[in-house]
């Protein structure tokens, strides 16, 4: 049986990664697709694990041979979504998260049925705060993340669901609520149910 495909976006400094994270440890039926990224690792980050690092070469190399679902240019790094990657995970019969951007889910969304979640922060500046807090970029980089938020918010119309990270722990928990009911929808019910469905005919 072929698992979902489970879209989550969110402007960076929203918390998306943490979030994704939490839920994954909870849930043995989801595995997440790891992307390929020609942006160095930060600090704790591990190859394989958070990202494939790849060089910029070997990036336009996959991609030229059509490796990727998806990829895109974000801050003069490139991110792509592996083909194999996700449908390994599929094929497994497991639900796979794609922590992507807007722009690789207009992509994605039209290959593959997707249930898909936009997560906002509790305001701007709160973002903001988040952003230069956590010290991971330099700051032209920040600021350029702060203007392309507002760009990033304004495409939330093209999802499913629209969550606010306010607080952490109920974020997690509507995303796991959004995955079960995901997983009851008939038409992930139906073929698993043929049996039972079948004695009351």
């Amino acid at each position: 049986m072929s698992g979902q495909v489970f879209v989550v976006s969110a402007p960076s400094g929203t918390g998306k990664t943490s979030l994704v994270h939490r839920v994954l440890s909870h849930d043995p039926l989801l595995s997440v697709s790891v992307s390929h990224t020609t942006r160095p690792p930060r600090e704790g980050e591990k190859n394989g694990e958070n990202y494939h690092f790849v060089s910029a070469s070997d990036f336009q190399q996959l991609a030229l041979e059509k490796k990727f679902i998806e990829y895109a240019q974000v801050f003069n790094n490139w991110y792509g979504t592996s083909i194999l990657s996700v449908e390994k995970v599929l094929a497994s019969g497991k639900d796979v998260i794609l922590e992507i951007d807007w722009q690789g889910f207009d992509i994605v969304r039209k290959q593959f049925e997707t249930v898909s979640l936009f997560i906002l922060p509790p305001s701007k500046q709160a973002l903001v705060d988040r952003l230069v807090h956590r010290a991971k970029d330099k700051p032209e980089i920040i600021e350029a993340r702060i203007k392309e938020a507002d760009n990033e918010v304004k495409q939330y119309e093209l999802y499913d669901y629209l969550l606010v990270n306010d607080d952490f722990e109920q974020t997690v928990g509507d995303i796991e609520a959004i995955f079960r009911a995901a997983r009851l929808q008939k038409s992930q019910q139906a073929p698993k149910l043929g049996d039972l469905l079948a004695q009351f005919k």
